[in-house]
């Protein structure tokens, strides 16, 4: 293969242009699914947003694009080449792991076929595949380092003995390689419904199943990062094989557990039975994936110490180590939760990945129960500390998202604003494949009932038990709380629509008491049907229509919005004294850039009276709050303009 002959096919595409769509599979079935909510396809919903589908498009323009070129030139495609002795050489990068960022890629990049047809780089995702393939050995094994050479891993913290295959679980990342394989094997088979991808999946987890689980000539271990759980679930999802979705919950079952294993600790959640543990510890990404491979378990085995379990850790997290952005991981150590209430801002951790996994998980739990409270945890997360992870031009990255800053501290792996690229480059690959899939987010269904979860102008179609409805949204969410929502059911019929009523209009910061606004709004949501103003209960999660539904007709929402002054709970030392700004679902932060003079002295006061203002020339559109003496941009638009100062939590002015 000529060097570079990815990067060059790359280029063709935006030359040749869109091809008619590929057929997308519908890789679950309700028997092997067991949620009662469904999420409603991305094919089905043709965003026509003006916040998202410009983030969308910059990363299927262009994030994908850079991050294949990274990866030539890091050398992760010629280690699958390596391995497979089409190429001389020793392990290039650094990273264990660095094979799983290939398969984040191929994820991302099918996601992006489900929305956005292309026949070019629908052949570009076959070429990588190609080369994926080579790099597995014959009886299905797939980590190129340990292939190319098992005495010598990427990384000094990968210890090895013997060189053998499986010897360092708790750090060798062949299982985390292998979760993320299946997963991205899993959207690509749905994507296009090609099984080139997910016959390299099926060969490795199938010698998964061989080697490992309480069988006497098995060996008897668990992953030291967790993710192998969820994508050993999607495939027994598409294929109904129930022996990848026991060795999931084998792999859970049996953590914590001292006779099958060395406990490797909290930091890998694996010091207690996982059904036994009530508050989130340890490495932050690997918890997620982990609660999200739970939930799978609590939704098709109906487990109910399953479900108590991810509900207790949910509770946790929400009520006592969740940042306002709906960041989760406060310590730089282990990249790791904190204590209760342990939520710093300068050295706060807050990984992209880790918001990435808790936004799967949160999900998860809406389908399993219909709690509108999981999307307001989505909600600030998306808006907030989620997409401040990867810069307005798409090529630049955080990988921590401090809410605070002194333009010094380099929290952002040796840099103080975003990097072009990473060593560890999980969280720009993670980004890739998450960005996406973002469409599949706005609706669920359920039997005749519709969920609208978020809102952002599209244009869907979901089929229901007995019809198929058509809905279009137009709104300009976030920086407007209007919505208008147009019904058109392909016949006049009954079915509900379930419109969620976020939790920032309910004077709920998030699902608990860790956060409240200094003064509750007394605004009222304004909702009408075709016209005819609807009484909206106060305290209600959901604006639920229950009726006889006509082609045409129309719903408005108008949620009021208006600059809040937050304030956390006492127990967070870290925030006494202090407020951060929201208005709408955004959380706000104050940039020296924008503050020349008056950074270092900004404080609000209870009397301060805030304005917003649209400046459509700034960082790609945005509102403004502003007063006399300071000015204030949503967070997820800091550090687009340079090096210099920020911080979220304001001092109150006695």
């Amino acid at each position: 293969m000529k060097k570079y002959y990815i990067y060059n096919l790359f280029l063709l595409l935006f030359i040749i242009g869109c091809q008619p769509k590929p057929k997308e599979v519908d890789i679950t079935t309700n028997e092997t699914s067991g949620y009662a909510i469904t999420p409603v396809a991305i094919r089905n919903v043709k965003l026509t947003d003006k916040f998202w589908l410009p983030i969308i498009k910059k990363v299927q323009h262009k994030t994908i694009e850079y991050a294949i070129q990274k990866c030539e030139e890091e050398g992760r495609l010629d280690n699958f080449l390596i391995a497979g002795k089409k190429m001389e050489g020793t392990v290039k990068g650094h990273m264990p792991f660095d094979d799983s960022d290939v398969y984040k890629i191929i994820e991302g990049a099918s996601n992006s076929l489900i929305s956005a047809p292309n026949k070019p780089l629908e052949k570009l995702l076959d070429s990588l595949i190609d080369i994926v393939k080579i790099g597995q050995e014959e009886d299905g094994y797939l980590t190129t380092w340990r292939t190319i050479n098992p005495t010598q891993p990427p990384a000094s913290w990968v210890k090895v003995t013997e060189g053998k295959r499986w010897e360092y679980l708790n750090m060798s990342h062949e299982l985390y390689n292998a979760g993320h394989l299946y997963e991205a094997a899993a959207v690509h088979y749905k994507a296009t419904g090609k099984k080139n991808f997910l016959d390299i999946a099926l060969k490795n987890a199938d010698l998964m199943v061989k080697t490992f689980g309480d069988g006497e000539n098995q060996i008897h271990a668990v992953p030291g990062h967790q993710i192998i759980e969820t994508g050993l679930i999607q495939l027994y999802q598409i294929t109904a094989n129930e022996a990848y979705l026991k060795l999931a919950k084998y792999f859970l079952d049996y953590r914590g557990d001292p006779k099958n294993h060395q406990l490797y600790g909290a930091y890998s959640q694996d010091h207690i039975p996982v059904i036994q543990q009530d508050e989130v510890v340890g490495h932050a990404v690997r918890a997620v994936y982990m609660y999200a491979a739970m939930t799978d378990i609590a939704a098709i085995e109906k487990d109910t110490l399953y479900l108590n379990a991810v509900n207790k850790l949910w509770n946790n997290m929400v009520e006592k180590k969740m940042y306002i952005t709906g960041g989760i991981g406060a310590k730089h150590e282990g990249e790791a939760f904190g204590e209760n209430y342990e939520l710093p801002n300068l050295t706060a951790y807050n990984e992209t990945c880790a918001a990435i996994g808790d936004v799967y998980w949160n999900h998860r739990l809406h389908d399993l129960t219909g709690d509108a409270k999981y999307f307001d945890v989505i909600e600030r997360t998306l808006y907030n500390g989620l997409i401040s992870g990867i810069s307005l031009d798409g090529t630049k990255f955080f990988y921590p998202n401090a809410l605070e800053s002194d333009g010094v501290y380099k929290f952002n792996q040796g840099a103080c604003t975003r990097k072009d690229w990473f060593d560890c480059s999980c969280c720009p690959t993670n980004l890739i494949r998450f960005i996406p899939s973002i469409p599949g987010l706005i609706y669920s269904k359920a039997e005749s009932t519709i969920y609208v979860n978020l809102y952002a102008s599209n244009n869907a179609s979901i089929a229901l038990e007995n019809n198929t409805i058509a809905i279009s949204q137009t709104t300009n969410y976030p920086w407007e709380g209007y919505v208008s929502i147009t019904v058109n059911p392909e016949k006049e019929s009954e079915f509900t629509l379930k419109l969620r009523i976020p939790g920032w209009t309910r004077n709920e910061v998030l699902p608990s008491d860790l956060y409240s606004y200094e003064n509750k709004s007394e605004e009222k949501i304004e909702v009408k049907v075709d016209g005819e103003i609807m009484q909206v209960q106060q305290n209600e999660v959901y604006i639920t229509i229950a009726k006889r539904w006509k082609k045409g007709e129309t719903i408005t929402l108008n949620f009021p919005m208006e600059v809040r002054k937050v304030l956390s709970n006492e127990k967070v030392k870290d925030d006494n004294g202090k407020v951060a700004l929201e208005y709408g679902p955004i959380v706000y932060a104050f940039e020296e850039i924008d503050n020349k003079n008056t950074f270092d002295s900004i404080k609000i006061s209870e009397a301060d009276f805030f304005q917003v203002k649209k400046e459509d020339s700034l960082l790609g559109g945005i509102n403004v709050i502003q007063n006399k003496t300071s000015k204030a941009i949503p967070y997820y638009t800091w550090s687009n303009r340079g090096v210099g100062k920020m911080k979220v939590w304001i001092d109150v002015k006695k």
